[in-house]
């Protein structure tokens, strides 16, 4: 078991940090052989709130981390203080905050696992990826809802998704590497020329060292992705499990268990075998767009 403290500058947001601090509060709790009934106890709460917190799913009281540390034996006074910003830090909002009610709770969560990942890899059955999308097939696809949405929340959802994709060119970038349905292609979101813009920013994408495009062709009829679009989050830092994300219309569900895990494993390394290879994809795309658009 690893007992290496936490360290500052996580990649991610809060959600990641706060799942890595959860982490090292359990690896403490463990190697003292103390219950999480008794920690609970310790903190004025209950066994279910130690839970919570070791899994990162709550906030932390600089409070109650001051007298777990010390429970659990940590009583330099320096490494308690170092901690303590780090849960501060876990407690602070992150980047998308500024739009405020233009994305749901459950999204933000989303957006702080994929800053802190390390590997991206996903699926989508009708839809261009939203780390891939241009300016202009966002916003038609988010203009699809502007009935029920005011134009400036759309605005901001736009520039949420365009924001997102800073993480392919940072330092250290996370590697990028998605499936993609040929019927996404053949989708005009927004019309022919948003199309046409589209398909175009994916032939230049391929040429980015950490994207991988496949696309999985109508003649490879079925195939082990059918179904609903999905991403699975994998990060450098071993506190953080790997994560499957499905999104639904109002929700979105997060998948961490390894039975789970290893069956969306499986279903993506079986579609990336169906798929095209990826030095293929470019004159696929060529190929839809000199047809089509």
């Amino acid at each position: 078991m690893s007992m290496t403290p936490p360290t500052g500058g996580s990649p991610g947001g809060p959600t990641a940090l706060r799942m890595i601090m959860g982490g090292y509060l359990r690896r403490l709790r463990e190697a003292k052989g103390i219950t999480r009934e008794d920690a609970g106890y310790e903190i004025r709460s209950s066994e279910s709130k130690i839970s919570r917190m070791e899994l990162g799913r709550v906030g932390f009281k600089v409070r109650d981390v001051e007298d777990l540390l010390r429970m659990y034996g940590i009583t330099d006074e320096a490494e308690v203080e170092r901690l303590i910003a780090l849960i501060k830090q876990a407690n602070q909002p992150g980047w998308w905050h500024r739009y405020g009610d233009a994305l749901p709770n459950w999204f933000s969560a989303y957006l702080d696992l994929e800053g802190a990942a390390s590997m991206i890899r996903t699926y989508e059955v009708q839809l261009i990826p939203g780390l891939l999308q241009t300016r202009e097939y966002a916003r038609a696809l988010l203009m699809l809802g502007f009935g029920h949405t005011p134009l400036q929340e759309i605005d901001d959802r736009v520039n949420v998704r365009l924001s997102r994709q800073d993480i392919l060119t940072k330092d250290d970038p996370p590697t990028l590497w998605t499936v993609i349905d040929e019927a996404a292609l053949h989708r005009p979101f927004g019309g022919r020329e948003v199309m046409r813009q589209q398909l175009q920013s994916l032939i230049e994408a391929c040429d980015k060292p950490n994207v991988r495009i496949q696309i999985v062709r109508f003649s490879s009829g079925a195939h082990s992705g059918a179904g609903a679009p999905f991403t699975w989050l994998r990060f450098g830092s071993e506190d953080l499990k790997d994560v499957i994300y499905i999104e639904h219309l109002t929700s979105g569900l997060y998948l961490d268990r390894d039975d789970e895990v290893d069956a969306y494993q499986a279903a993506m390394e079986h579609l990336c075998v169906q798929a095209a290879q990826p030095a293929q994809t470019p004159d696929i795309l060529r190929e839809i767009l000199n047809d089509h658009y």
